[in-house]
């Protein structure tokens, strides 16, 4: 499928994880809505009142689970609802709004030459913290040394697959480090993984990140 010319109906879904958004979960799926055809949005224990926030909308699917059980394991089962569905590509982006959804036609668009391609926030180092500086470009290091594939930003969540793909890439991890291990199963199947550039994009939100966990889950991933 030629994606040159992008338009909405071209059998795209977008795979949304959330925990505790309610302030921003109507919107983000919503603007999500208008470069998609569907919606896939999974409640990974969230305590407020988020899942009363999702749409009415027969293009959103809400996938929910009592307990938080982490990013990666939301994740998983948002490309199983989609490769279920079969959809020709899968769109994955955060409910904070650090991914801007009218950037998710440059994403396809890129597919034309990848089977994932992933938004690159290093070119715009101003507006980053310096911590996630520093955790982006050594975990892209190293990751890069480990795929013998040049990888940008490995922690933006801001991705597009081809959905064929994504079966045999699902991560087993469940927490952050996912993300880094959807890397290395693509890089062992010859997947071929490009960058777009987008803006960074933080607020005023409290990371969700659990530290200790994720540098543990990304040793892992390196030792795999």
């Amino acid at each position: 499928m030629s994606l040159n010319n992008y338009s909405k109906k071209n059998n795209i879904c977008a795979v949304i994880p959330f925990y505790n958004e309610s302030k921003n979960i109507e919107d983000i799926i919503k603007n999500t809505l208008n470069y998609v055809d569907f919606v896939i949005a999974v409640n990974d224990g969230s305590t407020d009142d988020s899942c009363s926030k999702i749409p009415h909308d027969k293009n959103i699917f809400l996938i929910t689970y009592p307990d938080n059980r982490g990013k990666g394991f939301a994740l998983n089962q948002g490309f199983k609802e989609s490769i279920s569905r079969q959809f020709e590509i899968t769109i994955t982006l955060d409910a904070d709004f650090q991914h801007s959804p009218k950037l998710i036609p440059d994403l396809i668009n890129a597919l034309n030459s990848f089977d994932i391609v992933i938004g690159n926030r290093l070119t715009d180092f101003q507006k980053m913290p310096m911590h996630r500086i520093a955790s982006n470009k050594l975990t892209s290091f190293f990751l890069s040394l480990k795929t013998r594939q040049k990888l940008l930003d490995t922690q933006c969540g801001f991705r597009a697959y081809k959905t064929k793909i994504l079966e045999s890439i699902l991560p087993s991890n469940n927490g952050f480090d996912a993300e880094s291990q959807i890397l290395v199963n693509a890089a062992r199947h010859n997947y071929k993984i490009g960058f777009v550039k987008i803006p960074t994009i933080y607020g005023n939100e409290k990371s969700k990140m659990k530290s200790l966990q994720t540098i543990a889950g990304f040793i892992k991933v390196m030792l795999s």
